[in-house]
């Protein structure tokens, strides 16, 4: 009898504790989220600024854009990784500073075609400071001295004078663009390439040190170029990345036209 009334008293204690245990972790339960976003199509893009980007060809720049992922991953980051390993803090910093102060001729000769007197004469002020003072650019006092520094390039100068973008277009090595910026990098690098030749900083040296002088000069460029940037392909970890990236890029090109 005892045995019993033992056993129906602990279902009549221990029921109502376990119904109440099971309600608690159905309440209180944390949401598991997933390990990956979730996959989705461009087309739910649709009717969102951001798919609103002219981009008839939209294969062969999602093409590029993988290329450009595969060449950074496995060729320009090892090796970025490598110059930064073994170059002191102190020359990456002037390394850099050194080109940057020849791209004030870029900056220089965009603002003077479209017409900004101030800013040009501030271009040209930090061309002059940082080629002196700052010892052929390897150092940059103009910025210590408030000379700020203006990017200008053909492109900006096109859109300055009412050229529309044109379809984005995505470079192989060079990355996000358009028709009309592909025009001004070529005008660009044009107009470099004429004035590297009327200097001809290697008149005296003989044409197969020359070339391979010039070929070191433009392959530590790239590399402090990619140094520079902080851009990582696929970094963003967003489904819709290669949309993301085509509407902002279009986004700062028209910020930068306008100021």
């Amino acid at each position: 009898m005892i045995t019993v009334t033992f056993h129906r008293f602990c279902r009549l204690v221990m029921v109502p504790i376990l119904l109440l245990s099971l309600a608690g972790c159905a309440t209180t339960a944390p949401t598991i989220l997933p390990e990956e976003p979730p996959m989705h199509t461009v087309e739910e893009l649709h009717g969102f600024r951001i798919a609103q980007i002219a981009d008839p060809w939209e294969g062969f720049n999602r093409s590029m854009y993988k290329f450009n992922y595969e060449l950074d991953k496995y060729v320009l980051l090892p090796v970025v990784s490598g110059y930064e390993f073994v170059t002191p803090t102190i020359v990456q910093t002037g390394v850099s500073n050194f080109f940057n102060n020849l791209v004030e001729v870029r900056n220089l000769t965009n603002s003077l075609f479209q017409l900004k007197g101030m800013e040009s004469l501030t271009t040209l002020g930090r061309f002059v400071a940082n080629s002196t003072i700052g010892i052929g650019g390897l150092f940059d006092p103009a910025t210590s001295l408030g000379l700020e520094r203006r990017n200008e390039d053909f492109g900006q100068t096109l859109g300055h004078w009412g050229c529309s973008s044109g379809p984005y277009l995505v470079l192989p090595f060079l990355g996000p663009s358009n028709a009309r910026d592909t025009s001004g990098f070529v005008v660009d690098a044009g107009i470099r390439y004429g004035i590297v030749a009327a200097i001809d900083p290697f008149e005296n040296v003989d044409n197969g040190t020359a070339t391979a002088i010039k070929v070191g000069v433009e392959t530590l460029e790239v590399i402090d170029k990619r140094h520079q940037e902080s851009f990582r392909y696929f970094g963003s970890e967003y489904p819709f990345e290669y949309d993301m990236i085509r509407y902002f890029y279009n986004k700062k090109r028209d910020l930068e036209i306008m100021k």
